[in-house]
């Protein structure tokens, strides 16, 4: 890497988990490639059948607040 893109980097780490995930969804955002929308489109079915999971009783759940502070101490 350049050294700029390695400034860059050492600057993003510094971000929260919350940023540092909003960024990497921009920066992949910002390439063109076709099998993108196949992505999102199973993501999104991903999520619905967790969602239905969730719904029936079959999967669990933790606060937002537990699971940041979990990725904060590096527990995941």
């Amino acid at each position: 890497m350049s050294p700029q893109a390695d400034q860059i980097l050492l600057d993003a780490l510094k971000l929260s988990p919350l940023d540092r995930a909003e960024l990497i969804e921009r920066l992949l955002a910002s390439f063109s490639f076709p099998e993108r929308k196949a992505i999102d489109e199973r993501w999104a079915a991903e999520a619905e059948d967790r969602l239905d999971a969730y719904e029936r009783g079959e999967l669990g759940s933790k606060s937002a607040a537990e699971v940041f502070a979990r990725i904060e101490r590096g527990d995941i």
